[in-house]
């Protein structure tokens, strides 16, 4: 059996990131979850976790997750009003218009709606 997740993050909040990287980190490892389509939401002000220069701690952690699958969506909208450009952030976020949006095409496409 295989998942459809999306994680949504919108705290400025390093635990909270913690926690949804050990979440995923998890999902991988069980036999159960192989082939599992799995997506990090970020908006708000929580994009900011995703700059290159905050996040030395966890980029090791991120960058092995996304050659796992996992897809890292970046709200351009709170990219805008924060003054923060696509180049500022991890190479291998991606940037989508809005991630309410973002979100809200996931649950429609099946996928269940975590927030750690």
């Amino acid at each position: 059996m295989s998942y459809k997740v999306v994680f949504h993050i919108d705290w400025d909040d390093d635990k909270i990131l913690n926690m949804a990287l050990g979440n995923i980190e998890n999902l991988i490892k069980d036999p159960s979850a192989t082939g599992s389509e799995i997506h990090i939401v970020s908006n708000g002000n929580s994009v900011r976790l995703f700059r290159t220069e905050f996040c030395e701690e966890n980029i090791a952690r991120i960058k092995s997750l996304h050659s796992d699958g996992v897809r890292f969506c970046l709200c351009n909208n709170s990219l805008n009003k924060l003054h923060f450009k696509p180049e500022d952030m991890i190479d291998i976020c991606e940037v989508v218009p809005a991630g309410i949006i973002e979100i809200c095409k996931l649950q429609t496409a099946g996928c269940a709606y975590i927030k750690p």
